[in-house]
Parts: structure tokens; sequence; C-alpha cells
């Protein structure tokens, strides 16, 4: 029988153990606001360069999440390096940088862009990294400062080197599949974990054989872009299972959801063997040769599906 994925005592031990040698995953506007007159600390602003025009934090800099994504065609594919290394460099970011990662804060999903931005750069080898809970509407909220003015921020030149700790890849995926050794997550909202709906980019309809599904969405406060407390959390990953060393895959569309719930099961949960599966079920279902799903309707009923999406609008 399986045990829970998390036991939340532990968890807080580890959570303090990793808080006094890295940084908090997670902050308030109060906490980063009083860590801003600290010169290692860098606000990445991952909204789109109009919106960093009009009011940001003082001594943000933007690096708009289409900067981290892949191509339509499959837009959770990992971006090539000699273009991380450009974006970073010019950002003015080393493995010594406290970067503190920002959203707009309008929905639940809003935050899979911050933790998105956050695998990219853990996986890049930076340590000291943090996500403002709530994003830049909570900074708002709370009374804090924001200005149109520009940071000057000089560039590093700092060379990274990808680390695939917390990568799946989808042969990695594939070779997972029926053999009992790992915890596929499926991230998204029911719909798509069932095969009524699909991402535009996708070949296919359904899921991963074996998944389980746990919509990022239950992780957040009703109505809101933040984040439950750890407590919280915990509470609500109790629904997944995981045996001692199994190993977790979060996978979703195109690895934007599937970020989120890496973020909090991974990050804020200690959850160690939690890795991302970025180009999701838009790269599953682009294989060159089919790959097996599950909950796959057939086309008759996808027909169906899509009539009765468009009818509500989905």
């Amino acid at each position: 029988m399986r045990s829970s994925i998390l036991r939340f005592p532990l968890f807080c031990l580890a959570l303090v153990a990793s808080v006094a040698v890295s940084a908090a995953p997670l902050l308030t506007p109060a906490e980063l606001d009083a860590l801003l007159p600290d010169d290692m600390v860098r606000v990445v602003d991952t909204r789109g360069d109009d919106d960093f025009a009009q009011a940001h934090i003082p001594g943000a800099v933007s690096a708009p999440y289409g900067q981290w994504r892949g191509p339509a065609s499959n837009p959770g594919e990992l971006v090539p390096m000699d273009q991380l290394t450009t974006l970073v460099q010019a950002l003015g970011l080393t493995p010594q940088t406290h970067a503190v990662i920002v959203y707009a804060g309008r929905n639940s999903t809003d935050f899979g862009s911050a933790a998105r931005v956050y695998w990219t750069l853990k996986s890049l080898g930076m340590a000291r990294l943090s996500v403002l809970n709530g994003g830049l509407k909570a900074w708002q909220a709370a009374g804090l400062p924001v200005t149109t003015q520009a940071a000057d921020v000089a560039p590093s030149s700092w060379q990274p080197q990808f680390n695939d700790q917390w990568l799946a890849t989808r042969d990695e995926v594939r070779d997972l599949l029926g053999n009992g050794q790992a915890l596929l997550v499926d991230a998204r909202p029911a719909p798509y974990f069932e095969g009524h709906k699909a991402h535009p980019a996708a070949g296919a309809w359904g899921t991963l054989p074996g998944a389980v599904n746990l919509d990022n969405a239950r992780f957040f406060k009703p109505g809101s872009a933040a984040l439950m407390s750890p407590a919280e959390l915990a509470q609500v990953a109790q629904s997944l299972q995981q045996a001692p060393g199994e190993d977790a895959v979060s996978f979703c569309n195109t690895g934007h959801w599937a970020a989120t719930e890496w973020f909090v099961l991974s990050e804020v949960l200690g959850e160690s063997n939690m890795r991302l599966y970025p180009g999701s079920m838009v790269d599953w279902t682009q294989a060159r040769t089919p790959l097996p799903m599950a909950n796959e309707p057939g086309r008759v009923m996808q027909l169906a599906y899509k009539i009765s999406n468009w009818i509500k609008g989905d």
C-alpha cells in the first residue's frame, strides 16, 4: 500500500533546513519589501512589456514570460541554452543572486508563469529563488510602492549549465509507464484529464496511462492568485499517494499548470523526487509514432465535445 506523499512534520523540518541554506520559495509583499535594499536581490517581472512599463516594483527587471517558452506549436518546449544564457546575462543574474519572481496576480493560472521561470532558473543552477505570493496585485494591495522607471542593471557573464535533475523527457516518461516506479500527476482541470477538452496544439485527447488528476487550482486561496498556507497545501496534496523513494512527474498541456504543481510539491512541501515534464501532453501527442493514451475519446465523441465546448465558449 502506498504511503502519503507528504508527511507534514518531516516537511516542516525539511523546509526550515532548506530556507537556512537557500531562500524561502514563497515571499509575502512585506518580506520582499524588507529584502529590496540588498544588492544581491533581483526582482524578475514576468509580465508583458506594456504592463511592466505602466507599473512595477522598484528595481525590478522585465523578463516577459514568452522569453522562457517554446514556439506556439509546442509552448512547453525547452528554450535553447544559448537563448537562456543571453537572457539571464541580460538580467544580471548569477548563481549568487537571490531572484524573486513576480507575476501579475490575476488568477491561479497566472501563477504558472512564475513557477515555470523558477523551475528554469533552478535548472540553470540558481539556488536562491523565491516567488512573490499573489504577484504584483498583492504588492499593490499591501500599499507598497511601484514605479515606471526602468532599473539600470549591469549584465553578468554567467555561463549556466542545465541540470536535468528536475526534468522528465518524453522518452523518460514513456519508460515509466506501467512499471509502477513513478507517480504521474496530471495538473490540469478535470475536463482535460477526462478527455473532454484538449489543447489546440495537442494531437490527441486524454491523459497519460496510469496518471492521477490533481487540478493545480486547488492549491490556491479561493478566488485568489496566492497559494494557500503550507499546512493547507499539504492537506490538499494528501490525495496523492507515493511509495517511499518513488519518483513523481508533473505534467499538463504545456508545462505551465504542471510547473505550479511541481513548485508546490517540490519547493514548498519538500518532495525531493518531483520532476516536471515541460512539453507535457502537447509534446506527448506530437510524437511521430503515436504513444499510449488513457481516457481518449473516439472521433464521434471528440466532435461532440468540440461542439459542446464551442457552445459553452470554452
